[in-house]
């Protein structure tokens, strides 16, 4: 399996340290890299449950980058390690004035084997459009979610408590999307895939939903008795 990938320029770099930063604001956790017919798929997770009792829904997002070259790729390393590699990168490249326009290899970090939400993998086919929804109920939705959560909890509040009311929260469904929580418009949010002016494209496959636009998306694998009939 391949130690490292090539993207196609500094641009993707710059593309992908801004995703994995905004994700890492929300889940300073792992990201999973997997690479297949010169596409890199760069899923980071911004719920999962914690625990037997908790109730999350998964909520992933997902970004996509062309290689130059494909490579056999599926781990799961430490996102700041990542960021970290991608910064010293970024540094060099800003330091050589020729280097604009070429290719860009990043090595991949030692793998970590204790995620629990990276064992559930997303199908790749199989997606059945369900239509579309407005970016603003999405944006609604998320920001009046962010509210109630910082409302509710207070400064200094235990962990257990702020998981359980964070679950509470992103774990409920859209008024005007039932079978979507509120968790996917927080991601959607948190990780910049919305515009004012596009829409978002929904699909679905088994337990799965993916909201996706131009700028990525945002996979939800929800609860087996939340499955419409």
């Amino acid at each position: 399996m391949s130690q490292s990938f090539s993207l196609a320029d500094s641009h993707s770099l710059a593309d992908l340290h801004v995703y994995l930063s905004r994700a890492a604001r929300v889940e300073d956790g792992s990201v999973r890299l997997i690479s297949a017919s010169g596409v890199l798929a760069v899923y980071t997770a911004i719920l999962y449950p914690r625990g037997l009792l908790d109730s999350s829904p998964t909520v992933l997002g997902l970004r996509t980058f062309a290689l130059t070259e494909p490579v056999d790729l599926d781990v799961v390393v430490p996102m700041r390690s990542l960021l970290d590699r991608i910064a010293r990168l970024q540094s060099v490249q800003g330091q050589a004035a020729s280097s604009a326009g070429q290719a860009v290899i990043v090595t991949v970090p030692l793998q970590v084997s204790t995620v629990t939400w990276a064992g559930i993998s997303p199908p790749r086919g199989g997606w059945v459009t369900q239509g579309e929804t407005d970016a603003a109920i999405l944006d609604s939705a998320a920001r009046a979610g962010i509210a109630e959560v910082a409302s509710v909890i207070p400064s200094g509040t235990g962990e257990q408590i702020v998981q359980r009311v964070r679950s509470e929260v992103w774990g409920r469904p859209i008024e005007a999307l039932e079978h979507i929580p509120a968790g996917a418009a927080f991601a959607a949010v948190s990780l910049g895939f919305l515009a004012p002016d596009e829409p978002v494209q929904l699909f679905e496959t088994g337990p799965w939903t993916r909201l996706s636009t131009s700028r990525g998306h945002v996979l939800v694998r929800r609860k087996p008795w939340t499955l419409r009939a």
